[in-house]
């Protein structure tokens, strides 16, 4: 019975994450495509930028690289599976549970990163992409002649331009800014919570 209660707690937290990814997801699209504008070219804020993708794309547009977004998730489960197993190896040389969390939490965001970072190229640039205007360094072919594009044929295409332009390394932009965010707070927020937890 507890098994159950554990899987039903794990899919209830899958189902509440999904969620407040499609409430937020829109959000995400929109400041993007603010950030990436040159001064107010395209939207003059957050409210004309909503309407504007509403009436050019319709509800679709503002979920641009969603689905490629949620591979996303695959990292959350991959920052904890390390952060248990590098806890349990790094036992094996001190017993301080500090040391332990402190080694694990920056090791799970390092591989977490290295899931992420390219997930998250990939889906900023398919948010960039808008029907008969190029926005982005890249875009599909479909939308420069104002036709759809299936969605993992956008998806494709702009991974192959990707490849084109810079290697392997295009999808690793922004890495050693994520892992200099994301590693130090990792490391120091486990020992605090196992500190306090305990």
């Amino acid at each position: 019975r507890s098994e159950d209660s554990v899987s039903a707690t794990g899919d209830q937290d899958r189902a509440m994450t999904m969620m407040i990814r499609v409430s937020v997801y829109p959000f995400t699209l929109i400041r993007t495509r603010l950030q990436v504008q040159k001064g107010k070219s395209l939207y003059h804020g957050t409210f004309d930028a909503f309407i504007k993708i509403l009436r050019a794309d319709g509800v679709t547009g503002l979920y641009r690289g969603f689905l490629v977004n949620t591979f996303t998730l695959i990292s959350g489960q991959c920052y904890v599976t390390t952060y248990e197993l590098t806890r349990k190896f790094v036992a094996d040389y001190s017993q301080s549970n500090t040391v332990k969390s402190l080694v694990a939490g920056g090791s799970a965001s390092l591989v977490a990163q290295s899931i992420t970072v390219p997930i998250d190229v990939v889906s900023q640039h398919l948010m960039m992409q808008r029907k008969g205007e190029k926005m982005g360094r890249f875009q599909v072919r479909g939308n420069l002649e104002g036709q759809g594009v299936v969605a993992f044929g956008q998806t494709k295409d702009i991974i192959r331009q990707i490849l084109q332009a810079d290697g392997l390394r295009g999808f690793y932009r922004g890495y050693v800014a994520s892992l200099l965010t994301y590693i130090p707070n990792s490391a120091v927020w486990w020992p605090f919570y196992h500190f306090y937890a305990g």
